[in-house]
């Protein structure tokens, strides 16, 4: 089992920043991959960002590229997610997630789930 725990959301102007944290706690996480999910209200979890637990590999959604930015701390277990100019269109619930093995971009390919932070973005 593996045990995530977010914290980090809050309420920002738009063009602000926040950086989110992902505590990670459990089994080994050599093999896993780390994400970053967000859901709007009335719509699908979507992709934000991954990151390999070992290794220099970074997955973004086109939506965010270039805004914010995927990191990891192995020695503390914490997976980051720096967000920079951020926009009213990026208010959701936030959550991170970890899946062994292949990236896959769909929530449905993630095995382990924390309880979502909430980001609000005032225009």
């Amino acid at each position: 089992q593996v045990q995530l725990v977010e914290s980090g959301g809050g309420l920002v102007q738009a063009g602000g920043s926040l950086r989110l944290s992902c505590a990670a706690s459990g089994r080994t996480l050599m093999s896993y991959i780390m994400a970053w999910f967000r859901q709007a209200p009335g719509k699908e979890r979507e992709f934000v960002a991954a990151i390999r637990w070992f290794g220099v590999t970074t997955y973004y959604a086109d939506s965010v590229k270039g805004r914010f930015a995927i990191s990891r701390d192995n020695a503390e277990n914490t997976v980051f997610l720096r967000m920079d100019g951020l926009k009213p269109e990026d208010t959701a619930v936030y959550y991170c997630a970890a899946v062994q093995g292949t990236f896959v971009r769909v929530a449905s390919g993630y095995e382990y789930w924390g309880q979502g932070t909430q980001v609000t973005v005032s225009s």
